[in-house]
């Protein structure tokens, strides 16, 4: 309920707060971990500012974040405009259904990172390789997932619907979509995952900018402070992307929300 989210709130600040005491003492105040293993906040302070102001890897951080970010819309958007309404045509048609899903069936199974060497062969080094890498890893989940909310729509939901006769594309503005949509978007939310875990690996290999190209150059560099930089970069593009994303729930779904 609405007044247990503050506490929440406090909750998560407070264990944020254990985090990074408990990541400062058993660094920089005791020593307990070597820098040579994982950095201290003084020199991830100093990477963040180094690859901030200065540049690192090619780029300053906000040109890492917008390439990175770039991609990721793109390939994501491309997966869910044909995945989610795919899934919800094999869902809604047995006939739909029969014809892709043994397609799908074959594909499903390979991952999304042993589609690299083939996008590289077909479209190069250049963004679109990254970009098709990316749009497999999403489309999968949103297809799955939309399948599976038009499959988990209630029968007395059905019934009504019937005896209203509700056909057609009526049926499937007032029914399947609504019907479907929070599978939908939990398979959007797994999408948006797949899609930033997919990207950063297809950026360590043949990338000239990016956090994924951040990370490999780091890592060649034995940097850990800007390693950390890179992930937690990545940590929190993800987390605003997918805070749009429940907003995005939210205002497509008013009848779930908490009171």
């Amino acid at each position: 309920m609405a007044h247990f989210r503050p506490a929440r709130l406090a909750v998560g600040f407070c264990t944020l707060i254990g985090v990074l005491a408990l990541w400062y003492v058993s660094t920089s105040a005791t020593g307990w971990i070597e820098p040579t293993r994982f950095p201290n906040p003084v020199d991830v302070w100093d990477a963040l500012q180094q690859i901030t102001v200065t540049g690192y890897a090619n780029g300053r951080l906000d040109q890492h974040i917008l390439h990175s970010v770039a991609l990721v819309v793109m390939g994501f958007l491309a997966a869910t405009v044909i995945g989610v309404p795919l899934g919800l045509w094999m869902g809604y048609s047995a006939r739909a259904e029969a014809f892709f899903n043994p397609i799908f069936m074959l594909i499903r199974p390979i991952p999304p990172l042993a589609w690299i060497p083939l996008a590289i062969v077909w479209l190069g080094l250049e963004d679109a390789s990254k970009v098709m890498v990316i749009w497999f890893a999403a489309f999968v989940p949103s297809v799955i997932n939309s399948y599976v909310g038009v499959r988990s729509i209630e029968q007395p939901v059905l019934e009504a619907a019937s005896m209203l006769e509700v056909r057609g594309a009526r049926f499937v503005r007032e029914v399947v979509v609504p019907g479907a949509l929070p599978h939908v978007f939990t398979g959007l939310r797994l999408s948006l995952q797949a899609s930033w875990t997919t990207l950063v690996a297809a950026e360590l290999i043949g990338a000239f900018f990016g956090l994924g190209h951040v990370l490999t150059q780091s890592s060649l560099d034995i940097y850990p402070a800007m390693i950390l930089v890179a992930m937690m970069t990545v940590a929190v593009c993800g987390g605003l992307m997918t805070l749009v994303l429940t907003w995005l729930e939210h205002a497509s779904m008013p009848w779930r929300r908490k009171s």
